[in-house]
């Protein structure tokens, strides 16, 4: 069968036509020629080539990313202690507008890329992360945070968090503002070691009362889970003082909730951030915090601190810990 003829086509040399025939008509499943549409821009996405857990959780994300993307996504697994400049220099070569990357190893290799670069897979921004188009962090947002510990502990008036400026610094003014739109007093206690942060722990405790309540950040400068936790844990306990936390795994130990991340609809916003970028309609440059989250409570703890357990406050947590 031979594809529609135009009296436009008449003055063309052969060369020329087959060439337009090729751009522009394609012959279907039913042999019918039709008109082609352009191929699509695809996004390379980099991320970690890890064992489990760590291999699902990024599955999960690039699913999602996927889906949102609808079948552009091209992936680049970064594995671990591989040189990635044969990877950067090939897809230098192609010049894509924008990259996504997930993780550290992963952002590092697309920053040196001449493209616009959306990030996630990481909690803390690093030096020079300001490049990118979008970074969203796996930290939760505190809004979110302080909107659940006011419908758990309404009582709770002031919030202490411990932190330090290289890995929490950057939250802190978002922590301030969220609190003032909940109604919730914001104390920030900077600590850069261990030592310090224990001794900031230890005199919450000893004034604590039942206004007070106290967040982990995600923050390995100021929370350690041999000395830190145990010593929060059983202070929480034992002076009826809400913990809550930045980490699912602090709600198994103790904690009374904590927010995680929804790894397929992080990637469906990562998704979504990606074409906004393409359409020059992205967000502000910088770090974002995670609003894409499920959320954890520990049952156990809840009722000792006399919170509320009703079936329909527990149908608004995504898991219930001790597990049965």
């Amino acid at each position: 069968m031979h594809p529609p003829t135009s009296p436009l086509l008449r003055p063309l040399n052969r060369r020329t036509w087959c060439r337009w025939v090729a751009g522009c008509w394609a012959v279907g499943p039913s042999g019918v020629w039709s008109q082609a549409s352009a191929p699509r821009e695809t996004v390379p996405v980099l991320y970690p080539e890890l064992g489990e857990p760590f291999r699902s959780v990024f599955a999960q994300i690039l699913a999602g990313l996927d889906e949102r993307l609808a079948g552009r996504v091209e992936r680049h697994p970064v594995p671990p202690q591989v040189d990635p400049a044969p990877l950067a220099a090939e897809l230098g070569k192609r010049k894509p507008r924008v990259v996504v990357a997930l993780g550290r190893a992963a952002l590092k290799t697309a920053l040196t890329l001449d493209c616009d670069v959306v990030g996630s897979g990481i909690i803390s921004p690093a030096e020079g992360d300001s490049r990118t188009a979008a970074l969203l962090s796996l930290a939760p947002d505190p809004q979110l945070l302080f909107q659940r510990l006011k419908l758990l502990a309404p009582g709770v008036r002031r919030v202490t968090v411990v932190f330090s400026n290289r890995s929490s610094g950057w939250l802190m003014p978002l922590a301030k503002d969220a609190a003032r739109a909940t109604g919730l007093e914001l104390r920030t206690l900077e600590a850069e070691d261990l030592k310090t942060a224990l001794r900031h722990y230890q005199d919450f405790f000893a004034q604590a009362s039942a206004p007070d309540a106290l967040w982990l950040p995600q923050d390995p400068g100021t929370v350690d889970e041999a000395a830190v936790l145990p010593l929060v844990i059983q202070e929480s306990w034992n002076r009826n003082v809400p913990v809550f936390s930045s980490n699912l795994a602090h709600v198994r130990r103790g904690a009374l909730f904590s927010l995680y991340p929804n790894n397929p609809e992080l990637g469906r916003t990562l998704g979504t951030t990606t074409l906004a970028v393409l359409a020059r309609t992205g967000p502000t440059k910088g770090p974002q915090a995670l609003r894409d989250v499920h959320a954890a409570l520990n049952t156990r703890t809840a009722s000792h601190l006399g919170v509320d357990l009703s079936p329909q406050v527990q149908r608004t947590y995504d898991l219930l810990l001790p597990e049965r």
